[in-house]
């Protein structure tokens, strides 16, 4: 009786360490993953958030810009009528 336990537990002992093996190269294969899939996010969520920054900068140059447009416009018109014989 003992070696037909000793026959069936060898096979049986073999597969359970092939079985966690395999079990265990999954498991660091989905964290492999999930750490570059988080890696990701985080450079997509950075890159985000200077492009928003980026955007607000143009948004305040052209704000910026226009004014001196207007300034200068409305120089230029206060100038002609002063030619013109006005008073601006």
């Amino acid at each position: 009786m003992p070696a037909i336990g000793a026959l069936i537990a060898g096979p049986v002992a073999v597969i359970a360490v092939a079985y966690g093996t395999r079990g265990a190269n999954r498991a660091a294969r989905e964290a492999s993953a999930v750490t570059r899939y988080d890696s990701l996010t985080q450079r997509l969520v950075a890159e985000r958030d200077k492009a928003e920054e980026d955007q607000a900068k143009a948004d305040q140059a052209k704000a910026e810009a226009s004014v001196e447009v207007l300034e200068l416009d409305v120089t230029r018109l206060r100038l002609l009528v002063t030619q013109l014989g006005g008073t601006p």
